[in-house]
This record gives C-alpha cells, structure tokens and sequence, in this order.
C-alpha cells in the first residue's frame, strides 16, 4: 500500500466539486462568482462540497471573471507612530480582518500622509489591486475622502466624518451620547465639580465627546473645569492636562477623561497631589481599551465596540462595491463601572 504523500496529494478542483455536489460545474463556477439564477438547493449543496473537499478559489482567475481583486484597503492617514500608539487601532483592524475573512475577502493595509501619498493610493487602486478603502477618521482623513469621491471608489469611514456625514457611510458609536453618559454616571455619584480633558477639538470624537459632556451638565457647565490633551500621547498629555486643572480649580471632585490614556495620566496626577480614587475623586475614561481594568484602581470606562466596527466596515464597504447605498451605523457605548467610580 503506498502512503498518502500531503506533496502529491491532487489540489480539488471544480470538477471534483461539481461531482460531490451532484450539479454541473456551470452552476459550481457560477455560485463560486456570486451570480445568480441558482436554486438555494443547489447553492446549499455546492457550498457543503466545496467545505468537504477542501476547494479553494483561484483567485486570479475568478478576478478575470469579476472583474475584483477581492481585496480591500484599510487606509490610514495620520502618521503611523500616532496611531499605532493607540492600543484600539489594532481592535479594530483585528475586527475588520475577521469580518473580511468571514467574506472571503483579504485586507492590505495604506498609508497615505501627504498629497504625493494620496495620489499613489489612487492610482494602486485604480490599477484594480482593491475594489474598496475602510477610511479611519480625524482631520486628516478630509484630503483622502475628497480623493476617493472624485474617483467613485466605494468608502467606509470609522466614525462620523464631519461635513461628509451624507457623502459617505460611516461605522460609529453614538460619541455626544456616550460622552453625556459618562458624565452623567459621575452626577450620579453625588459628584458636583466635574472636570473634563477633552481629546483634540479638531476631531469629531474629540468634538463630540465634549458636547455631550457639556449637554450633561446644562447650566453648570463652567469652562475653567475643561482642559484639552491629545490621543496620542494620552498619558503624558492627560497628567499635564490634570495638573493645569487642579492648580485651577482644586475642589473637582470628579473628572471624565475622555480617552483610557488620558485617565491613565490623570490618575497619575491625582495620586501625585495627594487625592484618593474614588474617595476624593472620581474618574471616567473612554474606549474600555485593554489596560482599563490593569489600572490602579481599575478604570470605570464606557466601551468602544471595536471589533464590531471593524466587521460592520467591511460590510458596508461591500454593499457599495455592489452599487447598493448602505446606511451609516452607530452603536451605543456601554458603560462599564470599576472601582475608579
């Protein structure tokens, strides 16, 4: 008996398919491409074969047949330091991965900083290396969308892109009612001096965020309780923000932190003065990110469903490849209380 060699097993193929499934390899070769005028039977049948022999698609040629490479862009703009420093980036690229795999399709990751970036992400995907781009947001992302509106290339933006709220679809959570949330949770807790640090005002987490923290508080809002930091350098950025908000006002009892790496810093700095978690102050953040709950005390934080983001891109991204109009997703950010308030 000669042993089975995995180097000269026979590769399945469509006909192999074909024949397990009991139909012909047409309407293989046309289930495989996605079209239609196949019974849900059939489709049912050839699916099961394709998983029992082990068939994989030639994507090369199944391309020349429709036209796709079947393969989208994550695209980034900002500088790749800034947003690999933040812990969620990879949440939601893993998110957009597992959704694409769920597809079929693969994902390639762009980046595209300045005019002469753009102008090659354009011309790459015009010369039909990707049928469609997932966009990540912030100020600089702005050039890019006009960019690929110009050229009909099918987008998906996370978070809400402002201006283009009705040019492009987008996948979001909810960020003025999650920022209202969070500051409501911490008036809840019998706190009466809440301070903010917001993230940048140039973009719409940053802008969004403050509006619902500011919404919450109605005619208690007091700006000398308001500090600005950034994304990036959110720890550092949160401990210099606190610091400035203490020697300003050192009654704030409560502080929401409108990242985790700016509560990161913030605690810091309260630890620093003196100031007891949660006994004298109380702290929120935002984004739920992985070292929320490693923090001391662990971080209350409401909850960036990164992941889910990520898949609902690559889904939305796909209906417009197929000329259908997607609607625009928001979810809503859970709030998950830890010991910080």
């Amino acid at each position: 008996m000669i042993a089975d060699n995995p180097q000269t097993r026979r590769r399945p193929t469509i006909v192999d398919v074909a024949s397990v499934a009991g139909v012909s390899r047409g309407t293989v070769s046309r289930v495989i491409n996605g079209g239609r005028w196949v019974s849900p039977e059939s489709r049912h049948a050839v699916e099961k074969a394709i998983r029992a022999t082990g068939y994989r698609t030639n994507a090369h040629a199944r391309s020349l047949v429709t036209g796709r490479s079947n393969t989208l862009a994550f695209l980034l703009t900002e500088a790749p330091h800034f947003r690999f420093q933040d812990p969620n980036m990879g949440l939601l690229i893993q998110g957009a991965s597992e959704g694409a795999d769920s597809h079929d399709v693969a994902v390639v990751l762009l980046l595209a900083r300045t005019s002469a970036d753009r102008q090659r992400v354009i011309g790459y995907i015009q010369q039909g290396h990707v049928d469609g781009v997932m966009l990540t947001g912030g100020i600089g992302a702005i050039p890019m969308i006009d960019e690929l509106l110009r050229h009909n290339i099918p987008t998906v933006i996370s978070g809400p892109p402002r201006g283009y709220e009705n040019l492009v679809p987008y996948v979001s959570t909810d960020e003025r009612d999650a920022g209202k949330r969070a500051t409501a949770h911490l008036m809840s807790l019998g706190r009466h001096t809440i301070a903010t640090i917001t993230g940048p005002l140039d973009t719409n987490e940053g802008v969004l965020r403050f509006e619902g923290y500011r919404e919450a508080l109605g005619d208690d809002f007091d700006d000398r309780l308001v500090a600005h930091g950034m994304w990036g350098s959110g720890t550092d950025s949160g401990y210099q923000a606190m610091r400035e908000l203490l020697a300003l006002r050192p009654d704030i009892d409560a502080v929401f932190a409108q990242s985790d790496g700016l509560a990161a810093g913030t605690m810091a700095a309260l630890k620093e003065a003196g100031r007891r978690i949660p006994q004298d102050v109380a702290v929120c953040g935002f984004d739920d990110s992985g070292f929320a709950a490693t923090l001391d005390p662990p971080l209350t934080s409401m909850h960036m469903p990164f992941d889910q983001i990520g898949a609902e891109m690559v889904r939305i991204v796909l209906a417009s490849i197929d000329n259908q109009s997607p609607a625009s997703i928001a979810f809503r950010s859970p709030l998950v209380q830890r010991s910080s308030a």
